[in-house]
């Protein structure tokens, strides 16, 4: 008893550092704001898997594919999620994953998407992996469950080596890659470290599968799990060293926090232009409270979405892009701007199809849609809206709004400029 005390302490302790650490996943990517707005995209880009697989349009390749772009989207996530495309990549001499060239594993998959994105229940969640697992589909193992956490993230945890390596370490089980019956019986004993530790971690199983991840890939050592006072000081002394790396490696960290500031300063500048020009603006609900200038980002703008957008089956998704320009009298969004300074071009794409293809016919939507992004990203957002799976742009008036271009006018926009005339002008169409 005194030495399972023990372990829970030394447990408890090491969870309270990593919490504070601010290269920790907790501090880099499980608090990062813009985490929270890919849960939807992603949603959606399952959806239009999963309707292509029942369509009969999926394809017989992984590249270029509605697939590869949702799970290029995960795969972009900082640290945790690195590489979670490998695992759906075709690999031609092994010819797997096999739900590319078989038809039947590719509609058993498309099945399996669809039920634990329609379900809210852990019993049909874990009943559709085993029926999946049943298949024994070859190449087609846990890391899928990278796609439900997104879909059920209080249900299930994220699945990467690392993370089952942080885990055995923990816990001192012989938990196996490549086996659904192995990751089911690792769900369970991480629900059950996550209720022990709960008031340090969260509902969201992202907290505990990142600091499982940070264990895994030797950020921190696992605290021994005996009572044998030399281990628990060489435990100890990885600690400090741990600390210490922190402390030496400070200037990243405020670049990090630097790309952050940047995104926020281009939000400012597109609330205050809209203003200028006469609009009602809305800043992204998870950016309002972002301190900008002497006050908050989301002073002057609009605090609750147009009754039209805020009734849409997307109002979720259209709650968090990143700013809009409304007209005063018919609450019509003239114009949408997603601010894509470090993060997925999908995501930002995924939103505007919402905002103009979510509402009904005869409903007001989306006037002009525009991605701002730094100068030199131009190629990568041409890039990612050349795939077929976005075929549906086209149907967008969307452009390109380089920070260069719109740094160097929107003083003279907002003092001269009415309308979106002055604002087209300057950015690039890309439809």
């Amino acid at each position: 008893m005194t030495e399972a005390r023990s372990s829970d302490e030394a447990l408890r302790a090491l969870i309270a550092r990593w919490r504070q650490d601010p290269r920790s996943t907790f501090q880099s990517w499980f608090l990062w704001e813009e985490r929270l707005k890919n849960f939807r995209s992603i949603r959606r880009g399952l959806e239009l898997v999963v309707a292509e697989i029942e369509a009969g349009h999926f394809g017989n390749t992984y590249k270029g594919s509605s697939l590869e772009i949702v799970v290029g989207s995960i795969a972009e996530q900082r640290q945790i999620f690195k590489g979670a495309d490998h695992a759906f990549l075709w690999k031609p001499k092994l010819r797997i994953p096999d739900i590319y060239e078989d038809s039947d594993n590719q509609r058993a998959f498309g099945r399996f998407l669809h039920t634990c994105a329609c379900c809210d229940g852990e019993q049909q969640v874990v009943a559709a992996i085993r029926q999946l697992d049943a298949r024994r589909i070859k190449g087609l193992g846990p890391a899928a469950a990278n796609l439900l956490y997104f879909l059920h993230p209080v249900l299930v945890p994220p699945f990467n080596t690392a993370i089952v390596n942080g885990y055995n370490a923990i816990t001192g089980a012989k938990a196996r890659l490549g086996r659904w019956d192995d990751f089911l019986a690792m769900r369970q004993g991480i629900l059950a470290l996550n209720e022990r530790f709960r008031d340090l971690l969260s509902n969201d199983l992202g907290a505990i599968g990142g600091f499982l991840f940070d264990v895994g890939s030797g950020r921190y050592p696992a605290p021994p799990r005996g009572g044998d006072a030399t281990e628990q000081a060489r435990w100890e002394d990885e600690l400090a060293r741990v600390r210490e790396e922190t402390a030496a490696q400070a200037k990243a960290i405020e670049r990090a926090r630097e790309s952050d500031h940047t995104h926020t300063e281009v939000q400012g500048w597109l609330r205050d232009l809209g203003l200028a020009l006469g609009f009602e603006v809305w800043v992204a609900a998870n950016d309002r409270s972002r301190a900008y200038g002497s006050g908050r980002l989301a002073d002057g703008c609009r605090t609750e979405l147009p009754a039209v957008f805020a009734s849409s089956p997307a109002a979720e998704t259209i709650r968090l892009i990143d700013v809009l320009w409304l007209d005063r009298t018919s609450g019509r969004a003239e114009a949408a701007f997603e601010v894509e300074h470090t993060t997925s071009i999908y995501s930002g794409i995924v939103r505007m199809l919402d905002l103009a293809l979510g509402l009904e016919p005869e409903q007001p939507a989306a006037g002009a849609c525009f991605l701002v992004a730094p100068d030199e990203r131009e190629e990568e957002v041409r890039a990612q809206l050349a795939r077929p799976a976005f075929n549906r742009v086209r149907d967008l008036a969307l452009s390109y709004l380089p920070y260069g271009e719109l740094r160097r006018h929107r003083d003279a926009i907002a003092r001269f400029g009415s309308g979106l005339k002055a604002v087209r002008a300057v950015a690039k169409p890309l439809t």
